[in-house]
């Protein structure tokens, strides 16, 4: 490590003078290193301390060890972070983690409903403290940075990112923003528009995601390609990425998907002229997941053209995962021989050196463990509870709406509760929760819907819990009401593009034979809306969209026996066939089976729309 008195060590620099300094400092082989972000699984000695690898991050599910608490990922962090400082100019790295719905990757963590439930709260200052104790507790591991928010405007729920969109409506994805502020804190009045900010220690870079139009495209499938004119480019899904840059955003986060034909990750004219050149954006450009190998076909194939097109379009950082060695080869050739100007890595460089400085990981490189005690505190659940009973959305209360089913009495004699999703956590929060594509059961520390009614319910209450009711239970005479949970199995990216939109799990199947016997309230644990066929609609008795709701099911208890109404509204169409979609707010299509905006109440059966 160099030891001699520079500029870059010197925190009351200015920030720009220390990246300068440390610019002039650097080899080639040490820029392209900052450039390239590895797979914590491969993060060597080697790479972090011989050659300086810029950043590690861990791809979704990839942990220390199963059910790693946080204390145990700061050790990992801090150990790469230590090898990071013995390099020749002691560079820190910075560490990305998917935290999107909280610091859903580790377990203990407080899970918050995912994007698609907030847009159906509306509430942005909510959104802003969900954005600062996400970003506690992902400190808490010693990680300073997030891929996240998701600001995809999504139009059709066949994708299967639906769950990560706040909503199909470009202005309520524009008010959610507000995550951004939480997750960095609050630039001070005449911050300089389009520079990267942290308001300290307690705060997270961030990542707007995914630039640009990942939610238009044909059909809803993942990666596919968005068709539209520049102007509806512009005003649909890029207009959200104006807000995240005004409040400071370190890094945005190239789309997988194509626009016109054209991939994003080769897209110079939307990478520099309009994300860097006109909107101003002076972080960083970070691609995603293995990005460049889909530029060619066969996947990976002519792997150094990939290289070359990406960051000559503007792509700063490159998530590599595994592929390091050939990648940092090719960008070596690549700018020795001209084809990738110096002038491209340096300002690929500057970009990266401007976060880590406005970060202050050169001043606190390491995890500040006096923050460990505040992972899943009580305080962080009840913001997620609020979020959820917030985030509910009521779309029927009675076959009759003079005699409402809602709110349910909690000193009912008997009740039955059942359905796939009742009593299962991981079901609850969905894909991107410890593991990439989420799992099933007790996943993490959490309360299921049912743990939640069993709380709820008064004393002389009997509970039966049976996933799939027998014919025998069915028979009893004596419930008062049945609470049947149903929805989809986790899901993340490609996995979960689907183009039928059925309740899984014969779930129509199981509300028809509870419905024919006992008055029945359907909880709907999904990421989008699903088809409800009529004769499915008409039988049961209540009806209500629960999203992903993450850990804190108590969040649904509060609405359903009325000691909170309900506040929540479709951030999304609800279509009634899938022939419908695309199916959004003003289009000239078919009735939608709820609109945009719908949602009851249970005082007087009011709707907002």
């Amino acid at each position: 490590m160099e030891s001699s008195s520079c500029i870059y060590k010197d925190p009351n620099s200015p920030i720009e003078a220390r990246v300068k300094d440390l610019l002039s400092r650097m080899t080639l082989k040490e820029k392209v290193a900052q450039m390239t972000q590895i797979e914590r699984s491969v993060a060597t000695p080697h790479y972090l301390q011989d050659l300086g690898i810029g950043s590690v991050m861990n791809a979704g599910g990839s942990a220390p060890f199963p059910n790693a608490k946080s204390s145990d990922w700061a050790d990992m962090v801090d150990w790469f972070q230590k090898l990071a400082l013995q390099s020749r100019l002691g560079i820190p790295i910075i560490y990305g983690i998917d935290a999107v719905h909280g610091n859903n990757g580790v377990y203990g963590t407080t899970i918050f409903p995912h994007n698609v439930g907030l847009g159906a709260a509306r509430d942005a200052d909510l959104v802003r403290r969900i954005g600062v104790a996400t970003a506690l507790e992902v400190r808490a591991c010693g990680i300073q940075y997030t891929f996240a928010p998701c600001v995809a405007v999504c139009r059709d729920p066949r994708w299967g990112r639906c769950y990560e969109s706040f909503s199909e409506d470009t202005n309520i994805v524009r008010e959610m923003t507000s995550i951004v502020t939480g997750l960095q804190g609050q630039p001070p009045e005449g911050h300089p528009n389009g520079y990267p900010f942290l308001a300290g220690r307690n705060n997270v870079i961030a990542c707007a995601k995914h630039f640009v139009g990942d939610g238009g495209t044909h059909k809803g499938l993942n990666e596919g390609d968005t068709i539209l004119s520049y102007e509806d480019l512009e005003r649909i899904h890029m207009a959200p990425y104006l807000d995240c840059i005004s409040q400071g955003v370190g890094t945005i986060m190239v789309s997988y998907s194509s626009w016109n034909g054209r991939q994003l990750h080769a897209h110079h004219f939307l990478l520099t002229e309009v994300l860097k050149d006109k909107l101003g954006f002076k972080g960083f450009v970070i691609s995603d997941w293995e990005a460049l190998d889909r530029l060619s076909k066969p996947l990976g194939s002519n792997y150094r053209r990939c290289v070359s097109t990406a960051v000559n379009a503007g792509t700063d950082m490159v998530m590599v995962g595994q592929k390091h060695r050939e990648f940092m080869k090719d960008l070596i050739f690549l700018a020795e021989s001209g084809e990738i100007p110096m002038t491209r890595i340096d300002d690929a460089v500057e970009r990266i050196l401007r976060v880590k400085f406005v970060a202050g990981l050169f001043e606190y490189p390491f995890a500040d463990r006096s923050l460990l005690d505040i992972v899943g505190c009580k305080l962080h659940r009840e913001l997620a509870r609020e979020a959820v009973r917030k985030s509910v959305v009521l779309l029927k209360n009675g076959k009759d709406p003079k005699k409402p089913l809602l709110p349910l009495d909690r000193s009912a004699k008997k009740i039955l509760v059942a359905g796939t999703h009742a009593d299962n956590l991981g079901y609850q929060c969905g894909g991107w929760t410890i593991a990439w594509n989420g799992m099933s059961g007790r996943i993490t520390i959490g309360t299921t819907i049912l743990d939640a009614i069993k709380e709820a319910i008064g004393e002389e209450t009997e509970v039966i819990y049976e996933k799939i009711p027998s014919p025998d239970t069915l028979a009893s005479q004596d419930f008062s009401f049945a609470i049947v949970a149903v929805g989809e199995d986790p899901y993340a990216e490609f996995t979960g593009d689907n183009s039928e939109l059925a309740i899984p799990f014969n779930g129509a199947d199981i509300i028809s034979s509870v419905a024919d016997k006992i008055p029945t309230l359907v909880i709907l644990i999904s990421g989008r809306p699903l088809v409800i066929e009529p004769w499915l609609l008409e039988k049961i008795d209540g009806l209500i969209a629960a999203w992903l709701p993450g850990t804190e099911g108590e969040g649904i208890t509060d609405v359903i026996f009325g000691d909170y109404d309900f506040s929540g509204r479709l951030p999304v169409t609800w279509f009634r066939k899938v022939e419908q979609l695309p199916m959004n707010l003003r289009d000239n299509s078919d009735e939608p089976l709820f609109p945009l905006g719908f949602g009851l109440t249970c005082e007087a059966g009011n709707s907002f729309d």
